[in-house]
């Protein structure tokens, strides 16, 4: 499961209602990288793939694919403001240890689950 809070669901219609298609998905996921070993990714995609799991999060579908499932299963997105501007924030309660930047993230050892 995914969730959004209020202020994340706010942002992501923003974002939508400016887009070509405002009916694009989210899709969350990671790939390898950053400080911290493994980052989070944010875009809008127009399909779902085989493999793909869809939520219904206060409205928006959120596309995750089944790798990525098993790193942010629990994931809460976040979205602030502050001085320096706004920002998404990822609170994953399957990592170990996260940057400064909040964008990138290790594991707890043997906490990869097949979801």
């Amino acid at each position: 499961m995914i969730h959004l809070n209020k202020p994340a669901a706010s942002e992501i219609r923003r974002l939508q209602g400016r887009r070509k298609n405002p009916n694009a998905k989210l899709r969350l996921g990671v790939q390898p990288g950053g400080c911290a070993d493994l980052s989070y990714t944010i875009e809008f995609d127009e399909a779902i793939k085989p493999g793909d799991r869809v939520y219904d999060c206060s409205g928006i579908q959120v596309v995750v694919n089944i790798q990525s499932l098993n790193y942010i299963n629990d994931l809460t997105l976040d979205y602030s403001e502050d001085l320096m501007g706004g920002g998404f924030r990822f609170h994953n309660p399957n990592a170990a240890a996260c940057c400064g930047c909040g964008n990138s993230f290790s594991m707890k050892e043997g906490s990869v689950t097949n979801a």
